[in-house]
């Protein structure tokens, strides 16, 4: 199965924000690759997952998911 590009909007205030959502990224072993921006309130992930599996995880670190897309 090949990875799909996802890209979500999401409300972080500080790095330790983007650091909850990195823990918790980087221990799915089916996520290949991912970038988390504070400046843009933005989290791109490459994974075989899909979309709404992705949007979970994130969700379990109580940010806000204001929105997203799939990239490719």
């Amino acid at each position: 199965m090949s990875d799909n590009q996802y890209h979500y909007d999401v409300k972080m205030s500080c790095s330790g924000c983007s650091n909850a959502i990195n823990r918790v990224l980087s221990r799915k072993s089916e996520i290949s690759k991912f970038d988390i921006s504070l400046e843009n309130q933005a989290v791109d992930v490459t994974t075989s997952l899909p979309y709404d599996d992705v949007l979970n995880i994130i969700k379990k670190t109580g940010k806000e998911v204001l929105g997203g897309k799939v990239v490719v």
